[in-house]
């Protein structure tokens, strides 16, 4: 049955359950505190990686960050402790687990099949830059790379390179690659790109977009939410949806506290002598870089910094990417960089939170997919839209009750 929906937050998952619910006949506006050019799905590393790919919170992740930290090459920083990320910190402990990280690839493994198809659709009505060549788990530490390579014997979506055979895909690398393990399911896309090109789709569908609009409250009656509030402004509407990514302060005005946390991350794209660029994306894996080709550029991403809320940076911060990089790939000139740093809303397991508010049904979240915005958005958005489109209630869908975190747990 066709509905009107608000969607709020223009990010990658906001516009992918835009697209669903248009796909399906359904009257959608999305309403974004920004004009969607400087929001954290632009900076994205723009990997689509759900496949063998493990999630952040796995066996052995907090004595390798700690090793990192001894050498001031660690991803994560943590700026200031609160009882927030106190608590956070220590759930994230608690699913670095081997009984958590089975059920976890389980999962990326059922949605990312989701995913992948959507964009091979979309990638058939708008341009974004798509490739379906893999992604290269780049190894400096020869211990962990026999570790890991001893199960790609057998494995028939893995296969093991030596550093002859990384360095013909990534020319970039130097001899202290040990050697990395390619991933063939996984893929890449130009975020900003995509982002900007699926705005422009969407609008050609007819899709409503309001734009440097901050929605800060609802109006509630008889249970139900019947318009969204801005200082100056309402729209009503049949159901909302809230996808605000790291701002949660609107989730709250429905009574729920997500388990999230703001992550912020860095990343610099720049063009770079060709025969140096990768052939495909990599992963350094024992620094938590990616290092991502595109048509006319390259991106590297790194950092998870925790307890900060300034979009402001610091060139050091890039700095320290590149010095920890710097070790293991031939040198390259930087030409014509751009600096991007935003926030990730990263759950402590990787799991996404989206479904029916539990108090305001006509309220549905689409949230929490932290590093994993652009692997996992389309996902998120057919299960979402499906919510709507058939009028399911949360206990009534599968999917909810597998992948979202509002009933796995954190």
């Amino acid at each position: 049955m066709s509905s009107k929906t608000v969607v709020i937050g223009g990010g990658i998952v906001g516009l992918s359950c835009a697209y669903m619910l248009m796909k399906k006949g359904h009257e959608v506006t999305v309403i974004d505190k920004s004009d969607i050019s400087d929001n954290t799905s632009f900076g994205n590393a723009g990997l689509v990686s759900p496949f063998e790919e493990p999630p952040l919170s796995r066996p052995g992740i907090i004595t390798s960050t700690l090793k990192l930290m001894l050498k001031n090459q660690s991803p994560l920083l943590i700026n200031g402790i609160s009882p927030k990320i106190i608590k956070w910190l220590w759930q994230f402990a608690k699913n670095a687990n081997e009984q958590r990280l089975k059920r976890t690839l389980i999962l990326f493994e059922k949605y990312g099949e989701i995913t992948m198809n959507h964009y091979e659709q979309m990638a058939k009505e708008f341009e974004f830059d798509f490739h379906q060549t893999g992604v290269a788990m780049v190894y400096t530490d020869m211990e962990s790379f026999k570790n890991d390579s001893k199960e790609c014997e057998t494995h028939p979506y893995k296969e093991v390179w030596d550093n002859r055979k990384t360095k013909e895909m990534a020319p970039c690398v130097n001899e202290k690659v040990v050697g990395s393990i390619f991933l063939k399911r996984n893929a890449h896309l130009n975020p900003a790109m995509l982002m900007t090109n699926f705005v422009t789709y969407l609008k050609e569908k007819g899709v409503k977009f309001i734009l440097n609009t901050q929605i800060i409250n609802f109006e509630f009656q008889n249970g139900k939410a019947k318009k969204a509030l801005s200082k100056d402004q309402s729209f009503e509407a049949d159901n909302f949806i809230i996808s605000t990514g790291s701002d949660v302060s609107l989730s709250r005005k429905t009574g729920v506290d997500l388990m999230l946390t703001p992550a912020k991350g860095y990343s610099i794209t720049f063009k770079m002598d060709k025969k140096l660029k990768p052939k495909t994306a990599l992963l350094f894996k024992d620094q938590f870089i990616g290092f991502i080709p595109r048509s006319d550029s390259v991106r590297i991403t790194s950092k998870l910094e925790l307890g900060n809320h300034d979009y402001s940076y610091k060139m050091s911060r890039f700095e320290s990417i590149l010095n920890t990089l710097k070790p293991f790939v031939e040198e390259f000139e930087i030409k014509e960089p751009k600096y991007w740093t935003g926030f990730r809303p990263l759950t402590p397991n990787d799991i996404p939170l989206f479904g029916r508010d539990e108090n305001y049904d006509n309220i549905l979240h689409a949230n929490g997919l932290g590093w994993l915005g652009i692997t996992f958005a389309p996902a998120i958005g057919d299960l979402v839209s499906k919510l709507i489109d058939k009028d399911i209630e949360n206990k009534k869908s599968d999917d909810v009750l597998l992948f979202s975190g509002f009933y796995q747990g954190c």
